[in-house]
């Protein structure tokens, strides 16, 4: 009797631990409004749970319906039903890929109780176009971006003001032909015009009016002496009188000037006149220097025409000689003009680098990729699911990120990037999502593995060094994101092979990591080192990661 009360008992309890159960598992159950969509088409994913009011309910959040997208999470539906109460989560999910999918098994926690809803198989089709009815249009045009507003033109304004005011003043001062003045007009007429006119200069004086004999005759004999230096004798300036009317005698007597003996005492009277008048205060009268100007006008007709004229060669010669003279003025402009530039642009780049440093006016001039990219168009967008807000002097693209075969089955990644690792610069944007096991029904439900980051950040290394990289120096620190997120920052140094050569350029990383359930997020940068530019971009670019942050837990 014993023993069949014992038996008895055993079963009485099992069938109460098979009822319990069965009752604990019907506190949750979930549904979907329709299990076949079109690409795009959203769902409405249904959980119910009847719980006590004192417990403490945590539906699930996040992507956590992976291979399904969870767009929207709407807010708890709560209803009253005696001691208990019914508690209704709503998510909005869809899928822009055709195919079979499963919707994971949830979990929920009920109290100190773990509870699972069912997994729900989902169609999704593609839409089915009919060509015969549906007309066929060509594929839009790109729709361009408008830029920010700069203020370029205004600098190019001031520039080009600048210059225009250089040209104008080189051109004023040494490329324009400038009016000759009087003098320089006589300057340039040849030797007898040039002394007719300097004759007729003198008339136009006051120095007989004013009984300036000094002066009239110093004028009166300069211009017979430079008559005679261009024409008959190349040294009659600097010659004294007796010098100079012995070299005309002696020209005479050679027969290389045809001028009478009597031309030649006229103008030693007239000169021994003038130098008493110079040098002994000598006082002729007005009328007797008038004189002397009239035989000096008339000598000059006589030497001219005792003077052979000009061969052909002789012109030849004139001719090349003003044509080599005017070359070398040309030349002088032009070396003139050059030295005033290159003076300008030393002043202004001395000027420049004083105030905005040396090195920054070289790379303004010359160009440098990173101060491109820095002072360039920044881009700030969402990258992955969850997303990832980031700013980078260029859009992230698309890029397939290699699996691990023993987790590729579970785990759909993400990858976002600009530039490689062997590049001077590039910034990776990579998000994984290790979906949950299913397990056959009744078998335990294997859960997404736990993210350890350390682990991950080692993983990185070892695949930067497949990649041929060297010498890499790690240190690891926490790291919060502007908006509160914590994770891990892996960064240091390293040796990244140039392509094609057996040399190495240093270089620097960081590497970002972030977990939140089943989901890794991760950002790496490269850049190389001694490039301030590229240290600003870096700054720059991590100073602006946000992660969506994470929904706080519902407690009802």
């Amino acid at each position: 009797m014993n023993l069949k009360k014992t038996q008895v008992t055993q079963v009485a309890l099992s069938l109460f631990f098979v009822l319990f159960s069965l009752f604990s598992q019907a506190q949750v159950t979930s549904s979907i409004d329709s299990t076949s969509i079109k690409i795009g088409e959203q769902i409405t994913y249904k959980i119910e749970v009847e719980a006590d009011s004192t417990d403490l309910v945590i539906f699930p959040e996040g992507q956590t319906f992976m291979p399904l997208e969870m767009i929207e999470s709407y807010k708890i539906d709560t209803t009253k039903q005696d001691t208990k109460f019914q508690l209704i989560k709503k998510y909005g999910l869809t899928q822009f890929d055709s195919g079979a999918y499963t919707i994971p098994r949830q979990k929920i926690l009920i109290g100190d109780k773990t509870l699972f809803t069912d997994s729900l198989r989902v169609t999704v089709n593609p839409i089915q176009v009919d060509t015969t009815k549906q007309g066929m249009y060509d594929i839009k045009p790109l729709i361009a971006v408008e830029k920010p507003v700069s203020n370029w033109w205004k600098t190019a304004l001031i520039v080009l003001g600048v210059l225009a005011i250089i040209a104008f003043l080189l051109y004023w001062f040494i490329w324009r032909k400038k009016p000759l003045t009087e003098d320089e007009k006589i300057a340039m007429l040849p030797p007898y015009d040039k002394a007719k006119a300097a004759l007729k200069q003198l008339d136009d004086s006051s120095f007989l009016q004013n009984e300036e004999l000094k002066e009239y005759y110093s004028e009166l004999t300069f211009i017979i002496r430079r008559y005679l230096d261009e024409k008959v004798y190349d040294r009659a300036l600097e010659s004294t009188t007796d010098e100079l009317i012995t070299r005309l005698n002696l020209l005479k007597e050679g027969n290389q000037i045809d001028i009478s003996k009597n031309d030649i005492q006229k103008l030693e009277v007239i000169l021994r006149r003038a130098d008493l008048v110079k040098f002994a205060k000598s006082a002729p009268d007005v009328a007797l220097a008038e004189l002397d100007r009239q035989t000096i006008d008339q000598e000059i007709d006589h030497v001219k025409e005792a003077l052979p004229e000009p061969t052909e060669e002789e012109k030849l010669l004139d001719e090349k000689y003003k044509e080599e003279q005017e070359r070398k003025q040309k030349r002088k402009k032009v070396v003139i003009t050059v030295a005033i530039c290159v003076f300008l642009a030393i002043a202004t780049f001395i000027g420049f680098g004083v105030k905005y440093g040396f090195t920054y006016v070289k790379d303004t001039i010359i160009g440098h990729e990173s101060k491109e990219l820095l002072e360039g168009h920044w881009i700030t967008s969402d990258y992955g699911v969850p997303p990832i807000t980031i700013s980078t002097p260029k859009v992230l693209k698309r890029t397939e990120i290699p699996i691990l075969e023993e987790t590729q089955q579970n785990t759909k990644t993400i990858g976002f990037n600009y530039g490689t690792m062997l590049d001077m610069f590039s910034v990776t944007v990579v998000t994984s999502v290790f979906e949950q096991v299913q397990q056959p029904q009744g078998q335990k439900q294997q859960q997404a593995p736990k993210i350890d980051l350390s682990m991950v950040a080692d993983n990185v290394i070892k695949g930067m060094e497949q990649k041929g990289i060297s010498d890499i120096f790690v240190k690891q620190d926490k790291f919060t994101t502007p908006n509160g997120a914590e994770g891990l920052k892996t960064h240091g140094t390293m040796s990244v092979p140039i392509l094609q050569t057996e040399n190495y350029m240093a270089a620097n990383y960081t590497i970002l990591h972030f977990t939140s359930q089943n989901v890794l997020q991760q950002i790496i940068i490269t850049w190389p080192q001694n490039d301030t530019y590229a240290d600003d971009m870096v700054d720059r670019i991590i100073n602006s990661v946000e992660l969506q942050p994470e929904k706080p837990e519902t407690e009802e």
